[in-house]
This record gives C-alpha cells, structure tokens and sequence, in this order.
C-alpha cells in the first residue's frame, strides 16, 4: 500500500522526530511512504484568521501536491481536519470542489489509518511508563476520531493508562486564538497542565503536534518533569 505522508509544519519544524515516528511506523506495517517536497502549510491559521483568499492559494497547492496520492497520512489530526474543509472551502466552484473532494476522500489521522484502513489494532509497540493522552479539539469534534488512539494505546506492553480529567477541554492553543487571546489561553494550558498532574503521569500523550507544542512549552515554562510525545512515538517504541 502506498502512502503520501502530509508532515505538518509544525512537525517539519519544531517535531521532526514524530515525522521520523510516522514514517517508520507506517513501513513497519507494510506501507510504502513518499514525501511530496512541494507541500506547504494547509491554509488553517490564515483562512482560521479569516483570510480566506490568501489561504486558498496554499490550499490548492496542496490540492495539486497530493493529486495523484493513494492515500495521504499525517501525524495531526488538526491539519487532516483542514483537508476535509476544503470542499467546503472550494464549494460551487466546477473546478476545484471535486479536486477538494477526492483529497479529503483519501486523507487520514495516522491513528484512523492504522484502526480504519490497515485493519491493525495492535502495531507490536512496548512503553513503559505511565501515561495519559490530551484528546486534541480538532480531531475528536471535527474529524471524528475518538477511539483509534485508545485501541492503539490499549495495546501497548508496559504502558500503565490513566484517563485525563476534563480530556474533553481545549488546551488553549487554538491556533492564532493563543496569539489574540493569550491570557485566557494561558489560563486554559495551565488548567490543562493541573490535570495532567492529577493524573501522575510521567508522560502526556497526543496525536496533534499543535496542542502537544503549545501544553509541552507550558509545562516546561512551569518546570514541571512530565515528558511531552507524540502518540507516533509510543506506538514506533519497541
């Protein structure tokens, strides 16, 4: 099977080892990976900022990036979630609209594609600690997509799982909402820093490189000793 990995450009950036995670995960389980130099960032934080215009000449660039992809993975949930706007976004339009639709037919969470595509609950992956997961906004509300981490996750030999109080709440980033509204999103992070506590896990866990960026610098600002990863981490971890 042939997969076209969408990095993000938070992982090409800032988390380069969950991209490493992804791809090696990805061949492990049979899958042949290609990666598009020509992609860019997906439009999210200008057409979120309502610069719609500007935001679709990155979206069809990615459109055309991805054309001719079997299917395309990516490591964040939030960024897929983008894809499957794109319909909306191009909607009426005779050209674009069906280009935007086949994409977002074909593009998947790295989690949805493990569960929903590959058929395979359980990667072979071995952690140990104690660990909790940061359910991320985007993927869980927009996307869908709930259970294919805690199926992968409940798999795992030697991880020790605890459910994160108040998983349901935004940690604050929001993309340019952390920018506008900082100090109700620094508010938020922190609340969302006190329930990781309470759990006593030494390890956050999430699948949205964004939210993980934006809860593992805070963490770091408040010197506490939890270790932020990405869920493609722990399932490449043998």
């Amino acid at each position: 099977m042939k997969v076209t990995l969408f990095a993000t450009c938070l992982v090409d950036l800032f988390q380069s080892s969950a991209g490493k995670a992804t791809v090696e995960l990805l061949e492990r389980l049979g899958c042949e990976v290609d990666f598009p130099e020509s992609q860019v960032c997906c439009g999210q934080p200008a057409f979120n900022s309502g610069y719609v215009k500007e935001a679709k000449v990155a979206m069809k660039s990615m459109i055309d990036t991805f054309l001719n992809a079997e299917y395309v993975v990516s490591p964040s949930g939030s960024c897929i979630t983008m894809f499957h706007e794109y319909p909306h976004v191009f909607q009426g339009d005779p050209v674009w609209e069906p280009k935007a639709k086949k994409l977002a037919e074909k593009s998947y969470e790295l989690t949805q594609f493990i569960v929903d595509v590959l058929k395979i609950e359980d990667v072979g992956a071995r952690f140990e600690g104690k660990v909790t997961y940061h359910t991320s906004c985007h993927m869980t509300r927009l996307l869908g997509v709930k259970k294919a981490p805690m199926i992968l996750l409940s798999n795992v030999k030697g991880l020790e799982f605890t459910e994160l109080p108040g998983k349901e709440q935004c940690c604050g980033f929001g993309g340019t909402f952390a920018v506008k509204m900082a100090q109700i999103s620094e508010q938020m992070v922190d609340e969302k820093v006190q329930h990781v506590e309470e759990t006593g896990a030494e390890y956050l866990i999430g699948a949205d490189a964004a939210c993980l960026m934006n809860i593992g610098g805070r963490i770091e600002r408040l010197g506490k000793p939890i270790k932020v990863l990405h869920i493609a981490e722990v399932l490449n971890s043998r």
